[in-house]
């Protein structure tokens, strides 16, 4: 497989894709959208240019891959940024125009359900970048967290390597969308005990390949994730979303990655804090800091068997949990296990 290469970055002033390939959220919620356009052009200085399916629920799945694809062919467009997740991207993805994208590689952003996009540009031999949302990251109650901002800006604008820093605070309980008066109010936050290590004091340097772990088994399902081979000495990041699946469900998930060879030659695995509230399921801190225990312990079960003895860091924020860095997926990371540090080149 080739190796995956970096699109040319934005500059300030250039216009971006604003594109909703999973969910129209954006039309149910507009009053957060537009905040996130608002701090798009005022915090980042470039210009939102949205595409007809984007504030569209429902819209065919071959008319968001019509967007998409658009998005990209567009010589005035240098970067595309995805408003939200959802659950469907596995049936817009084979409508894609392949060789569009591979003529007319860009920054692509989104996380969750965008796992479908990032892994498809992977194996067309463009690196992606999990994370960022106009609605979620942008559109976040009170401001944007200045962790979360400032990876941003580095992932969109700069081509260097990149120092993660743990975060001192976290939180997974979002405003309430359907209030637009929530949005003057932050969110809920707690102290972080900051990265979690697990595995020998090494230095691992490789590739990144993964991102939400529910997707990934429909893309395994699916047939389409790379080869084992293809992956050998990757570093593995994962992260699971608001429907928050149980340990035992996740342990399920990694074994399978396991069975399907996926683990064998993965020196580094990086793992998001899981997101361990949401309104239907108000769990206390203490319920969620159990359950992220939990958690951890089911992937090292899941991984003993076939990973060998990689590097494991947990609880590094990038996935459902604020804030978020931006990881760049088929991009370079460094894993430091020796002196605890993660650093990324965006």
């Amino acid at each position: 497989m080739t190796v995956p290469v970096y699109p040319a970055k934005p500059q300030p002033g250039d216009r971006v894709a604003v594109v909703s390939p999973s969910a129209g959220l954006p039309g149910l919620f507009p009053h957060v959208y537009e905040l996130g356009l608002r701090r798009l052009r005022d915090e980042l200085g470039l210009e939102p240019v949205e595409y007809p399916t984007t504030r569209v629920m429902g819209a065919d799945p071959r008319d968001r891959a019509r967007d998409l694809t658009a998005a990209f062919a567009d010589p005035t467009i240098t970067a595309v940024l995805a408003t939200v997740g959802g659950d469907d991207l596995i049936t817009v993805t084979p409508y894609l125009d392949d060789d569009v994208l591979r003529a007319n590689p860009k920054p692509y952003f989104g996380y969750s359900d965008n796992t479908n996009v990032l892994n498809h540009l992977y194996r067309l031999g463009a690196v992606g970048y999990h994370g960022g949302s106009v609605l979620v990251h942008l559109g976040r109650s009170g401001k944007p967290h200045p962790l979360t901002l400032d990876s941003l800006r580095a992932a969109l604008f700069t081509t260097g390597w990149y120092e993660l820093t743990a975060a001192s605070e976290w939180g997974d309980e979002p405003r309430d969308w359907r209030d637009p008066a929530t949005l003057a109010e932050e969110p809920p936050m707690y102290p972080s005990e900051g990265w979690r290590w697990h595995g020998p004091a090494r230095v691992v340097q490789g590739r990144t390949w993964g991102g939400n772990l529910e997707i990934l088994h429909w893309l395994m399902a699916a047939d389409r994730v790379p080869r084992a081979a293809d992956l050998a000495g990757s570093v593995l990041v994962l992260e699971t979303s608001e429907e928050m699946p149980t340990a035992q469900e996740v342990f399920r998930i990694v074994r399978n990655m396991g069975e399907r060879g996926l683990l064998a030659a993965v020196p580094a695995i990086v793992v998001g804090r899981p997101k361990a509230w949401d309104f239907d399921r108000p769990h206390s801190v203490a319920e969620r800091l159990a359950w992220a225990a939990d958690q951890r312990e089911a992937i090292l079960s899941a991984l003993a068997p076939y990973a060998g003895d990689p590097v494991v860091v947990f609880d590094v924020d990038l996935g459902h949990t604020d804030p978020q860095v931006i990881i760049p997926y088929g991009g370079e990371i460094r894993v430091d296990a020796a002196e605890r540090r993660i650093a990324v080149r965006y």
